[in-house]
Protein backbone atom coordinates (compact mmCIF):
# COMPACT_ATOMS: atom_id res chain seq x y z
CA UNK A 1 0.00 0.00 0.00
CA UNK A 2 1.18 3.51 -1.04
CA UNK A 3 0.33 6.86 0.98
CA UNK A 4 0.69 10.10 0.60
CA UNK A 5 4.16 9.88 2.21
CA UNK A 6 6.31 10.22 -1.10
CA UNK A 7 4.97 6.34 -1.80
CA UNK A 8 6.81 5.33 0.82
CA UNK A 9 5.62 2.59 3.77
CA UNK A 10 5.03 4.26 6.86
CA UNK A 11 6.39 2.48 10.02
CA UNK A 12 2.95 2.49 11.32
CA UNK A 13 0.40 2.65 8.38
CA UNK A 14 -2.30 3.65 10.35
CA UNK A 15 -0.92 6.83 11.02
CA UNK A 16 -1.14 7.68 7.47
CA UNK A 17 -5.14 7.84 7.74
CA UNK A 18 -5.06 10.34 10.48
CA UNK A 19 -7.55 13.60 9.56
CA UNK A 20 -8.44 16.78 11.06
CA UNK A 21 -11.86 17.20 12.55
CA UNK A 22 -11.92 20.37 10.58
CA UNK A 23 -10.41 21.85 7.87
CA UNK A 24 -6.97 23.14 8.35
CA UNK A 25 -5.03 25.89 6.67
CA UNK A 26 -1.54 25.05 7.03
CA UNK A 27 -0.22 28.56 5.60
CA UNK A 28 -1.87 29.54 9.06
CA UNK A 29 0.44 27.22 10.91
CA UNK A 30 3.23 28.91 13.28
CA UNK A 31 5.73 26.96 11.87
CA UNK A 32 7.68 28.32 8.54
CA UNK A 33 6.30 27.38 5.55
CA UNK A 34 9.81 25.46 4.53
CA UNK A 35 9.12 23.53 7.33
CA UNK A 36 5.78 22.13 6.86
CA UNK A 37 5.92 21.94 3.20
CA UNK A 38 8.87 19.48 4.02
CA UNK A 39 6.97 18.00 6.93
CA UNK A 40 3.53 17.45 4.05
CA UNK A 41 6.36 15.79 1.34
CA UNK A 42 8.06 12.89 4.32
CA UNK A 43 4.45 12.41 6.40
CA UNK A 44 1.50 13.03 3.99
CA UNK A 45 -0.69 16.34 4.61
CA UNK A 46 -3.75 14.52 5.94
CA UNK A 47 -1.68 13.68 8.98
CA UNK A 48 -0.01 17.03 9.25
CA UNK A 49 -2.94 18.93 9.01
CA UNK A 50 -3.93 16.29 12.36
CA UNK A 51 -0.84 17.33 13.97
CA UNK A 52 -1.56 20.96 13.32
CA UNK A 53 -4.63 20.65 15.02
CA UNK A 54 -3.65 18.88 18.04
CA UNK A 55 -1.36 21.34 18.66
CA UNK A 56 -3.85 24.15 18.96
CA UNK A 57 -5.89 22.08 21.17
CA UNK A 58 -2.87 21.40 23.12
CA UNK A 59 -1.76 25.20 23.50
CA UNK A 60 -5.02 26.47 24.76
CA UNK A 61 -4.83 23.56 27.30
CA UNK A 62 -1.26 24.75 28.35
CA UNK A 63 -2.09 28.19 28.54
CA UNK A 64 -5.25 27.83 30.71
CA UNK A 65 -3.30 25.76 33.07
CA UNK A 66 0.19 27.33 33.06
CA UNK A 67 -0.69 30.96 32.05
CA UNK A 68 2.45 32.68 32.29
CA UNK A 69 4.06 30.21 29.21
CA UNK A 70 0.99 32.47 27.51
CA UNK A 71 0.71 36.27 28.21
CA UNK A 72 0.38 37.67 25.00
CA UNK A 73 -0.56 36.99 21.43
CA UNK A 74 2.73 37.20 20.61
CA UNK A 75 3.96 34.98 23.33
CA UNK A 76 1.22 32.31 22.36
CA UNK A 77 2.25 32.53 18.76
CA UNK A 78 5.60 31.58 20.12
CA UNK A 79 4.56 28.63 22.30
CA UNK A 80 2.39 27.48 18.91
CA UNK A 81 5.34 27.44 16.62
CA UNK A 82 6.95 25.26 19.52
CA UNK A 83 4.23 23.19 19.68
CA UNK A 84 3.66 22.92 16.42
CA UNK A 85 7.73 21.46 15.88
CA UNK A 86 7.34 19.01 18.88
CA UNK A 87 3.84 17.62 17.85
CA UNK A 88 5.23 17.13 14.02
CA UNK A 89 8.24 15.71 15.11
CA UNK A 90 6.21 13.08 17.59
CA UNK A 91 4.38 12.46 14.50
CA UNK A 92 7.45 11.67 12.68
CA UNK A 93 9.22 9.42 15.07
CA UNK A 94 6.36 7.59 15.40
CA UNK A 95 6.12 6.74 11.26
CA UNK A 96 9.79 6.92 10.85
CA UNK A 97 12.35 5.07 12.66
CA UNK A 98 13.73 7.56 15.61
CA UNK A 99 17.13 7.38 14.53
CA UNK A 100 15.55 9.61 11.22
CA UNK A 101 14.14 12.15 13.57
CA UNK A 102 16.07 15.33 12.95
CA UNK A 103 17.00 16.73 16.65
CA UNK A 104 14.82 19.28 18.26
CA UNK A 105 13.91 22.37 15.95
CA UNK A 106 15.12 26.32 16.75
CA UNK A 107 11.22 26.62 16.79
CA UNK A 108 11.47 24.67 20.60
CA UNK A 109 14.54 26.10 22.07
CA UNK A 110 13.30 29.86 21.05
CA UNK A 111 10.37 29.53 23.33
CA UNK A 112 13.00 28.27 26.01
CA UNK A 113 15.26 31.37 25.26
CA UNK A 114 12.02 33.58 25.79
CA UNK A 115 10.52 31.76 29.16
CA UNK A 116 14.79 32.63 30.41
CA UNK A 117 13.98 36.23 28.99
CA UNK A 118 11.01 36.31 30.89
CA UNK A 119 11.92 35.12 34.41
CA UNK A 120 9.59 31.74 34.20
CA UNK A 121 10.96 29.09 36.40
CA UNK A 122 11.94 25.73 34.80
CA UNK A 123 9.26 23.98 37.14
CA UNK A 124 6.88 25.78 35.05
CA UNK A 125 8.42 25.34 31.68
CA UNK A 126 8.35 21.68 32.74
CA UNK A 127 4.72 21.53 34.05
CA UNK A 128 3.64 23.06 30.69
CA UNK A 129 5.94 20.45 29.01
CA UNK A 130 3.71 17.11 30.91
CA UNK A 131 0.56 18.70 30.26
CA UNK A 132 1.51 18.83 26.56
CA UNK A 133 2.81 15.37 26.49
CA UNK A 134 -0.29 14.08 28.59
CA UNK A 135 -2.86 15.62 25.95
CA UNK A 136 -0.91 14.82 23.04
CA UNK A 137 -0.33 11.45 24.09
CA UNK A 138 -4.11 11.10 25.12
CA UNK A 139 -4.96 12.21 21.31
CA UNK A 140 -2.47 9.60 19.56
CA UNK A 141 -4.03 6.71 21.66
CA UNK A 142 -7.37 7.31 21.36
CA UNK A 143 -6.28 7.78 17.40
CA UNK A 144 -4.61 4.34 17.50
CA UNK A 145 -7.81 2.22 19.53
CA UNK A 146 -9.69 4.01 16.61
CA UNK A 147 -7.36 3.19 13.67
CA UNK A 148 -6.09 -0.07 14.23
CA UNK A 149 -7.10 -3.93 14.53
CA UNK A 150 -8.57 -4.49 17.58
CA UNK A 151 -6.97 -8.01 17.89
CA UNK A 152 -3.44 -5.83 17.93
CA UNK A 153 -4.75 -2.83 19.36
CA UNK A 154 -3.40 -3.13 22.95
CA UNK A 155 0.06 -4.13 21.32
CA UNK A 156 -0.35 -1.19 19.70
CA UNK A 157 -1.09 1.21 22.07
CA UNK A 158 1.07 0.02 24.48
CA UNK A 159 4.29 0.65 21.88
CA UNK A 160 3.38 3.91 20.87
CA UNK A 161 2.82 4.92 24.86
CA UNK A 162 6.48 3.74 25.35
CA UNK A 163 7.74 5.34 22.26
CA UNK A 164 5.46 8.49 22.77
CA UNK A 165 7.10 8.86 26.76
CA UNK A 166 10.67 8.33 25.40
CA UNK A 167 10.20 10.84 22.75
CA UNK A 168 8.96 13.44 25.70
CA UNK A 169 12.02 12.31 28.17
CA UNK A 170 14.71 13.15 25.09
CA UNK A 171 12.75 16.61 24.37
CA UNK A 172 12.13 17.41 28.19
CA UNK A 173 16.53 16.60 28.16
CA UNK A 174 16.89 18.81 25.57
CA UNK A 175 14.87 21.99 26.76
CA UNK A 176 16.62 21.55 30.56
CA UNK A 177 20.43 22.19 28.88
CA UNK A 178 18.67 24.74 26.64
CA UNK A 179 17.06 26.63 29.91
CA UNK A 180 19.96 26.02 31.91
CA UNK A 181 22.46 27.64 29.16
CA UNK A 182 20.45 30.61 28.74
CA UNK A 183 19.62 31.26 32.31
CA UNK A 184 23.52 31.65 32.45
CA UNK A 185 24.21 33.06 29.59
CA UNK A 186 20.96 35.73 30.36
CA UNK A 187 21.67 36.28 34.29
CA UNK A 188 25.15 37.97 33.63
CA UNK A 189 24.03 39.37 30.19
CA UNK A 190 23.71 43.56 30.68
CA UNK A 191 20.33 43.48 29.01
CA UNK A 192 19.29 41.12 32.34
CA UNK A 193 21.02 43.81 35.00
CA UNK A 194 19.19 46.36 32.49
CA UNK A 195 15.90 44.76 32.75
CA UNK A 196 16.30 44.11 36.67
CA UNK A 197 16.68 47.06 37.48
CA UNK A 198 13.79 48.22 36.03
CA UNK A 199 12.04 46.10 37.80
CA UNK A 200 13.15 47.05 41.44
CA UNK A 201 12.59 51.09 40.16
CA UNK A 202 9.11 49.79 39.27
CA UNK A 203 8.36 47.51 42.71
CA UNK A 204 10.52 49.01 45.39
CA UNK A 205 12.35 52.31 44.34
CA UNK A 206 13.16 53.16 47.45
CA UNK A 207 15.61 50.27 47.80
CA UNK A 208 17.69 51.68 44.40
CA UNK A 209 20.24 54.35 44.63
CA UNK A 210 18.85 56.63 41.98
CA UNK A 211 22.06 58.28 40.57
CA UNK A 212 24.06 54.69 40.40
CA UNK A 213 20.64 53.27 38.29
CA UNK A 214 20.69 56.32 36.17
CA UNK A 215 24.17 55.61 35.19
CA UNK A 216 24.06 52.31 34.77
CA UNK A 217 20.56 52.66 32.09
CA UNK A 218 22.13 55.60 30.84
CA UNK A 219 19.13 57.61 31.82
CA UNK A 220 18.21 59.83 33.88
CA UNK A 221 15.79 59.13 36.46
CA UNK A 222 15.31 62.77 38.26
CA UNK A 223 13.67 63.65 34.70
CA UNK A 224 10.06 64.07 33.98
CA UNK A 225 8.64 61.12 32.31
CA UNK A 226 6.17 59.51 29.80
CA UNK A 227 6.02 55.61 29.44
CA UNK A 228 4.79 53.48 26.52
CA UNK A 229 4.33 50.43 25.85
CA UNK A 230 4.68 49.28 22.73
CA UNK A 231 3.29 45.32 21.03
CA UNK A 232 2.97 43.10 18.23
CA UNK A 233 1.05 39.84 17.92
CA UNK A 234 4.29 38.57 16.12
CA UNK A 235 6.43 37.13 18.15
CA UNK A 236 9.46 38.85 15.84
CA UNK A 237 9.10 42.02 15.74
CA UNK A 238 11.92 42.91 17.89
CA UNK A 239 13.93 45.63 16.54
CA UNK A 240 10.71 47.15 15.16
CA UNK A 241 9.39 47.76 18.51
CA UNK A 242 12.41 49.60 19.75
CA UNK A 243 12.65 51.74 16.92
CA UNK A 244 9.09 52.62 17.20
CA UNK A 245 8.89 53.64 20.67
CA UNK A 246 12.17 55.88 20.29
CA UNK A 247 9.92 57.26 16.92
CA UNK A 248 7.24 57.67 19.28
CA UNK A 249 8.66 58.93 22.30
CA UNK A 250 10.74 61.26 20.21
CA UNK A 251 7.59 62.57 18.80
CA UNK A 252 6.81 63.39 22.15
CA UNK A 253 9.19 65.80 22.69
CA UNK A 254 12.12 63.10 24.73
CA UNK A 255 15.07 64.45 25.13
CA UNK A 256 16.65 60.89 26.17
CA UNK A 257 14.90 57.67 25.77
CA UNK A 258 14.71 53.92 27.56
CA UNK A 259 13.82 50.64 26.20
CA UNK A 260 13.43 47.33 27.72
CA UNK A 261 12.26 44.42 26.01
CA UNK A 262 10.17 42.30 28.39
CA UNK A 263 8.87 39.44 26.49
CA UNK A 264 8.30 38.04 22.51
CA UNK A 265 6.59 41.20 20.75
CA UNK A 266 6.16 43.36 23.63
CA UNK A 267 8.19 46.19 24.72
CA UNK A 268 8.41 49.15 28.02
CA UNK A 269 10.34 52.27 27.43
CA UNK A 270 10.18 56.14 28.67
CA UNK A 271 10.97 58.70 28.05
CA UNK A 272 12.23 62.18 29.17
CA UNK A 273 9.97 64.55 28.44
CA UNK A 274 9.66 68.94 29.58
CA UNK A 275 8.51 69.34 33.61
CA UNK A 276 5.49 70.73 31.40
CA UNK A 277 4.67 67.46 30.26
CA UNK A 278 5.03 65.82 26.74
CA UNK A 279 4.69 68.38 23.29
CA UNK A 280 3.00 66.21 21.24
CA UNK A 281 3.92 67.31 17.55
CA UNK A 282 2.67 66.97 13.97
CA UNK A 283 4.98 64.03 13.36
CA UNK A 284 2.89 62.06 16.22
CA UNK A 285 0.01 61.76 13.87
CA UNK A 286 2.23 61.08 10.85
CA UNK A 287 3.31 58.26 12.43
CA UNK A 288 0.38 56.69 12.81
CA UNK A 289 0.22 55.03 8.72
CA UNK A 290 3.29 52.87 9.69
CA UNK A 291 2.64 51.86 12.63
CA UNK A 292 -0.79 50.48 11.48
CA UNK A 293 1.52 48.64 8.70
CA UNK A 294 3.54 47.20 10.68
CA UNK A 295 0.54 45.87 12.86
CA UNK A 296 2.30 47.68 15.87
CA UNK A 297 0.43 49.29 18.89
CA UNK A 298 1.38 52.03 21.68
CA UNK A 299 0.19 52.71 24.86
CA UNK A 300 0.94 55.89 26.37
CA UNK A 301 0.79 57.18 30.45
CA UNK A 302 0.43 60.74 31.74
CA UNK A 303 3.82 62.10 32.95
CA UNK A 304 5.18 62.19 35.58
CA UNK A 305 8.42 63.41 37.77
CA UNK A 306 11.04 61.35 39.31
CA UNK A 307 11.22 57.50 39.89
CA UNK A 308 7.46 58.23 41.47
CA UNK A 309 6.33 59.57 37.99
CA UNK A 310 8.53 56.70 36.19
CA UNK A 311 6.48 54.04 38.04
CA UNK A 312 2.87 55.30 37.85
CA UNK A 313 3.83 56.89 34.00
CA UNK A 314 4.28 52.94 33.30
CA UNK A 315 1.49 51.66 35.52
CA UNK A 316 -1.20 53.55 33.53
CA UNK A 317 0.50 52.96 30.23
CA UNK A 318 0.11 49.25 31.24
CA UNK A 319 -3.67 50.19 32.08
CA UNK A 320 -4.08 51.31 28.66
CA UNK A 321 -2.23 48.96 26.81
CA UNK A 322 -5.06 46.60 28.37
CA UNK A 323 -8.11 48.66 27.31
CA UNK A 324 -6.79 48.33 23.92
CA UNK A 325 -6.23 44.70 23.65
CA UNK A 326 -9.79 44.50 25.24
CA UNK A 327 -11.61 46.53 22.51
CA UNK A 328 -9.04 44.38 20.08
CA UNK A 329 -10.04 41.18 21.45
CA UNK A 330 -13.88 42.52 21.46
CA UNK A 331 -13.90 43.19 17.60
CA UNK A 332 -13.16 47.12 18.71
CA UNK A 333 -11.74 49.89 16.29
CA UNK A 334 -8.15 48.70 16.15
CA UNK A 335 -7.02 52.37 17.17
CA UNK A 336 -2.83 52.78 16.70
CA UNK A 337 -2.28 54.75 19.98
CA UNK A 338 -4.46 54.73 23.15
CA UNK A 339 -3.60 57.55 26.14
CA UNK A 340 -4.44 56.44 29.44
CA UNK A 341 -5.96 59.96 29.98
CA UNK A 342 -8.28 59.10 27.37
CA UNK A 343 -9.67 55.83 28.66
CA UNK A 344 -8.71 56.28 32.48
CA UNK A 345 -12.53 55.88 33.65
CA UNK A 346 -12.65 52.97 31.51
CA UNK A 347 -9.46 51.38 32.76
CA UNK A 348 -10.39 51.86 36.47
CA UNK A 349 -13.99 50.41 36.29
CA UNK A 350 -12.50 47.41 34.34
CA UNK A 351 -9.96 46.71 36.90
CA UNK A 352 -12.14 43.93 37.70
CA UNK A 353 -13.49 42.93 34.73
CA UNK A 354 -16.04 40.32 35.80
CA UNK A 355 -17.57 42.60 37.84
CA UNK A 356 -17.53 45.22 35.76
CA UNK A 357 -19.53 43.06 32.83
CA UNK A 358 -21.77 42.02 35.72
CA UNK A 359 -22.80 45.92 36.48
CA UNK A 360 -22.94 46.48 32.64
CA UNK A 361 -25.36 43.79 31.88
CA UNK A 362 -27.35 44.41 35.46
CA UNK A 363 -27.70 48.51 34.45
CA UNK A 364 -28.70 47.70 30.80
CA UNK A 365 -30.84 45.34 30.90
CA UNK A 366 -32.11 44.09 27.25
CA UNK A 367 -30.12 47.19 26.21
CA UNK A 368 -26.84 44.57 26.42
CA UNK A 369 -28.11 41.83 23.94
CA UNK A 370 -25.97 40.69 20.99
CA UNK A 371 -27.34 42.53 17.42
CA UNK A 372 -26.68 45.62 15.12
CA UNK A 373 -30.03 47.09 16.11
CA UNK A 374 -29.30 47.11 20.00
CA UNK A 375 -25.82 48.23 19.24
CA UNK A 376 -27.02 51.01 17.50
CA UNK A 377 -29.17 52.19 20.23
CA UNK A 378 -26.45 51.70 23.11
CA UNK A 379 -24.23 54.08 20.96
CA UNK A 380 -26.45 57.00 20.46
CA UNK A 381 -27.60 57.16 24.16
CA UNK A 382 -23.80 56.70 25.27
CA UNK A 383 -23.41 60.07 23.22
CA UNK A 384 -26.37 61.15 23.71
CA UNK A 385 -25.61 61.46 27.56
CA UNK A 386 -22.16 62.36 27.15
CA UNK A 387 -23.19 65.32 24.99
CA UNK A 388 -25.51 66.68 27.50
CA UNK A 389 -28.22 65.68 25.20
CA UNK A 390 -27.41 67.65 22.41
CA UNK A 391 -29.67 66.37 19.23
CA UNK A 392 -26.91 68.36 17.42
CA UNK A 393 -24.01 67.43 18.68
CA UNK A 394 -24.67 63.43 18.88
CA UNK A 395 -25.83 63.55 15.02
CA UNK A 396 -22.32 65.00 14.31
CA UNK A 397 -20.50 62.38 15.80
CA UNK A 398 -22.44 59.98 14.47
CA UNK A 399 -23.46 61.11 10.83
CA UNK A 400 -27.11 60.66 11.30
CA UNK A 401 -30.25 62.68 10.78
CA UNK A 402 -31.34 64.14 14.07
CA UNK A 403 -34.32 62.50 14.18
CA UNK A 404 -32.66 59.41 13.93
CA UNK A 405 -31.31 60.24 17.22
CA UNK A 406 -34.73 61.30 18.86
CA UNK A 407 -36.14 58.13 17.75
CA UNK A 408 -33.12 55.88 18.77
CA UNK A 409 -32.86 57.33 22.25
CA UNK A 410 -36.71 57.04 22.73
CA UNK A 411 -36.41 53.42 21.21
CA UNK A 412 -33.70 52.94 24.05
CA UNK A 413 -35.54 54.25 26.92
CA UNK A 414 -38.23 52.15 25.92
CA UNK A 415 -35.58 49.12 26.24
CA UNK A 416 -34.47 50.32 29.35
CA UNK A 417 -37.86 50.38 30.63
CA UNK A 418 -37.12 53.67 33.25
CA UNK A 419 -36.19 57.55 32.92
CA UNK A 420 -32.57 58.39 31.82
CA UNK A 421 -32.43 60.30 34.97
CA UNK A 422 -32.76 57.29 37.07
CA UNK A 423 -29.55 56.23 37.77
CA UNK A 424 -28.21 58.47 35.66
CA UNK A 425 -24.33 58.45 36.71
CA UNK A 426 -24.92 54.48 36.71
CA UNK A 427 -26.40 54.34 33.30
CA UNK A 428 -23.79 56.80 31.53
CA UNK A 429 -20.39 54.27 32.94
CA UNK A 430 -22.34 51.23 31.96
CA UNK A 431 -22.63 52.25 28.35
CA UNK A 432 -19.28 54.01 28.22
CA UNK A 433 -17.89 50.23 29.37
CA UNK A 434 -20.15 48.59 26.64
CA UNK A 435 -18.92 51.88 23.91
CA UNK A 436 -15.06 50.98 24.58
CA UNK A 437 -14.97 47.03 25.55
CA UNK A 438 -18.29 45.65 23.81
CA UNK A 439 -18.35 41.98 24.54
CA UNK A 440 -15.72 41.92 27.02
CA UNK A 441 -18.37 43.24 28.90
CA UNK A 442 -21.46 42.71 27.42
CA UNK A 443 -21.12 38.32 27.46
CA UNK A 444 -20.55 36.39 30.32
CA UNK A 445 -16.99 34.77 30.43
CA UNK A 446 -17.24 31.27 31.61
CA UNK A 447 -16.09 30.18 34.95
CA UNK A 448 -11.81 29.17 35.15
CA UNK A 449 -11.30 25.52 34.38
Amino acid sequence: MTTETGGRQPRRSWLARLSPQNEIDLGEAALPRGQIEDAVSHLGLSPVSWAIELSARVVERIVAEVPPLGGSPAAVEMLRGGNDATTVRALARLMDSPAAVPPVGEATLEGIREFVRRGIPLERVLHGVRIGHAATTEAFLRACTELVDPRVAVDEVTAVSHELFSYVDDLSDAMIRTYLAEHEAWSTSAAATRAGLVRSLLSDAASVDIDEASHVLGYNLRRTHEAVVVWSDSPHAGSTLQAAAIEVLRARGAAATLTVPVAAGRLWAWGAVSANGAAEDSSLGALVPALSERRLRVAFGTTGAGTAGFARSHDEARRAERVQRLRGEAGGDGRVMTAYADVAPVALLASDLDAAGGFVRRELGALAEPGAATEALRTTLFHYLDAERSLVEVARRLHVARATVTYRVKRAQEVLGHDLEDRRFRLHAALALAEELGDAVLLPHPPPR
